[in-house]
């Protein structure tokens, strides 16, 4: 394995949490090519270096990288800083039962960052994922536009898998979006997925076995998905883990691409002061532009719910950071 190198002309990737999810990210960000150095951190450095050494007997068999494990202090001239690390979710918890835990393991680990000089994107993947971004924004001091959450990304391809499902068709020409917390409000903007060009509202014509009933079947197995995996396997990572590597890809390859993640919101959808899952136009500087989706009255009260909800969150746990500013 090569030893790092002083000198960085190249997209540079710091992963801090070796757990499940973090491993996974590094293991589908190696196979996809993202990235050219690659630098695991976690309080288990042996865990950290055992990742690092068998994720490069990959690099044979994918593209080239420099992977090895290191220290807060690596991600000085970083492009991207990608956390993960944090409590587990327990069968029978919400991704909310977690903040209490996973708050005190972040403030550790932004600080740390920050003492390095980092000055590139946070991306944030630990849960609840919206409320630790908003307090990765808030603990950083970085423009909103460069501290990102995975947000609704795992969520969307979840409901594109389903509606592709029912419909029996490529669930990659399916386009969809669920919006809101990443957790229980979430919701699907049946009003604007389309799937091969064509509405929902369409191709309920086109299939007269449709039922009204199909969709909101879907919208539960998105909304549960996480749980029911954790009720058979204890973690969910595979899918979280290759939707990371997607928004890295988008950020060091300069895309404009749109996609579903946690931003901060200045108005959009009637909503302030909040990280919430929308699509978001994304390039090598972070955030380009929201998107704010036209939703119909009923997915308008459900955003406005679910922006509540973090809201009395943030309120109740986050308050001397939410004043901080």
């Amino acid at each position: 394995m090569l030893s790092p190198t002083n000198e960085k002309n190249h997209q540079k990737i710091v992963l801090v949490g070796a757990g499940a999810v973090g491993s996974t990210f590094a293991y589908a960000a190696t196979l996809q090519g993202i990235g050219q150095e690659l630098v695991i951190v976690d309080v288990n450095h042996d865990k950290a270096h055992g990742d690092a050494k068998d994720i490069a007997d990959a690099l044979l068999f994918s593209y080239p990288k420099n992977i090895y494990a290191g220290t807060y202090a690596d991600a000085a001239d970083a492009d991207v800083v990608v956390i993960t690390a944090g409590a587990a979710q327990k069968p029978g918890e919400s991704r909310l039962d977690l903040l209490g835990r996973n708050m005190l393991i972040l403030k550790q680990i932004v600080e740390s960052i920050l003492a390095s000089g980092f000055n590139g994107i946070f991306l944030v993947a630990s849960n609840p994922v919206d409320i630790l971004t908003y307090a990765t924004w808030k603990l950083s001091g970085f423009p909103s536009s460069r501290v990102i959450g995975s947000g609704t990304s795992l969520d969307s391809a979840r409901l594109c898998k389903y509606v592709g499902y029912l419909l029996g068709v490529d669930s990659r020409t399916v386009n969809g979006y669920m919006l809101g917390e990443h957790g229980d409000t979430e919701f699907p903007a049946w009003s604007h997925l389309s799937v091969g060009g064509l509405s929902m509202n369409e191709w309920f014509k086109l299939k007269p076995s449709l039922q009204q009933s199909d969709l909101e079947v879907i919208t539960q197995r998105v909304v549960n998905a996480a749980y029911d995996i954790i009720e058979l396997k204890g973690a969910t990572f595979y899918g979280v883990g290759a939707a990371l590597a997607r928004i890295c890809r988008a950020l060091l390859d300069d895309e404009n691409t749109i996609l579903p993640v946690s931003v901060f919101l200045e108005g959009q959808y009637g909503v302030r002061d909040v990280y919430i899952g929308t699509p978001a136009v994304l390039n090598r500087h972070g955030i380009r532009e929201v998107i704010e989706i036209p939703l119909n009255a009923q997915e308008q009260a459900l955003m406005a719910a679910s922006a509540k909800k973090l809201h009395d969150i943030l309120d109740q746990t986050c308050g001397h950071l939410r004043q901080s500013c």
